[in-house]
């Protein structure tokens, strides 16, 4: 093929001679130039669209991450909420189940309620149980797990920390909720018509204090041998008020050299307790009082080492731990 460039001003024209093969050669190296620079400006696009859409997956990952953190947070006081709902369910069964003969061994080694053990609370009767169709179609989208694409910025949540650790939390937090939901409302209605029974049932902390030594075993401060600790201590200045924990009648009010100023407090159903070291006492034998009426105040009296309260609960005049007794809302 002959190609002639021919200018409209004077001149040479000039004449150029290809051939076919090189013609042909020609147009199909610019075809493919022209396929490559359409692919590039085709992916240029793509991976900008691609970068907006990583931002934006990167800013809902975050958003997710502090809902998720928010959520587990809630979760946990749920779970906190829970077991001491179940330990406080369980002294209110203890103290105030007199038919158990086991009772007064039971209330000196406490309620043996131990966190996330008791394996009772997973007993569901089979009538009251979630149909496993339902329960499977509700876990379905943890057991499948897609690949994460971590190049877009895909949520994942490392370790045990996931969601489906976090469904399956829920779930035994909502079970746990209605387990002790309906061991509250029998207890309740089993003690609703025991009124007197409950006034007479030591349920607070006498001081308002910090506990110093613990029922049971410890070194003495006085032989620096273990020697039985009947009580519980609790310090606070001088002077506090210290409150009766449950209606009852004074049985003592005086001086003890070991106690120093002592007063006991008898409530009926076999149950008294003694409250040792005041500085002074504000009732007599034979004085009936309510729970929360202030009774003496905390002071260094007798064998003690400073200023504290020694309280002590006895069911049938044997030493108990009052830590059974306390029960905190």
């Amino acid at each position: 093929m002959t190609i002639l460039l021919v200018s409209n001003r004077k001149g040479a024209t000039r004449k150029f001679v290809v051939s076919t093969t090189w013609l042909r050669a020609f147009s199909f190296l610019g075809a493919v130039a022209l396929l490559v620079l359409s692919a590039m400006v085709v992916d240029y696009f793509g991976l900008l669209a691609q970068s907006i859409e990583n931002k934006q997956l990167r800013a809902e990952n975050k958003l997710l991450h502090q809902q998720f953190r928010v959520v587990e947070g809630k979760l946990n006081a749920l779970e906190k909420a829970l077991e001491r709902t179940k330990v406080n369910t369980t002294k209110l069964k203890l103290i105030t189940k007199s038919a158990d003969p086991n009772r007064t061994l039971k209330l000196a080694m406490g309620p043996g309620v131990k966190t996330k053990e008791d394996l009772n609370s997973l007993n569901v009767d089979v009538d009251e149980r979630a149909p496993a169709a339902a329960l499977q179609q509700q876990d379905s989208i943890f057991i499948e797990k897609p690949p994460v694409n971590a190049t877009k910025g895909e949520l994942s949540v490392s370790g045990q920390r996931d969601y489906a650790s976090l469904a399956i939390r829920i779930d035994q937090a909502v079970r746990d909720t209605q387990l002790r939901e309906r061991d509250v409302l029998r207890l309740w209605q089993r003690l609703e018509q025991k009124e007197s029974r409950i006034n007479a049932t030591p349920n607070i902390k006498p001081v308002r204090g910090w506990i110093t030594s613990k029922f049971g075993y410890r070194i003495s401060p006085f032989s620096n041998r273990p020697v039985m600790h009947n009580g519980l201590d609790m310090a606070a200045a001088p002077g506090t008020p210290v409150y009766a924990p449950a209606d009852g009648v004074v049985s003592f009010a005086g001086y003890d050299p070991g106690y120093g100023r002592l007063v006991s407090i008898d409530h009926g159903f076999g149950v008294v307790t003694r409250y040792g070291h005041n500085s002074q006492l504000f009732v007599k034998v034979g004085q009936k009082v309510k729970r929360w009426d202030i009774i003496s105040a905390v002071g260094n009296t007798g064998r003690s080492t400073g200023p504290h309260l020694h309280y002590e609960v006895r069911v049938e005049n044997v030493p108990v731990d009052p830590d059974n007794y306390i029960i905190e809302f």
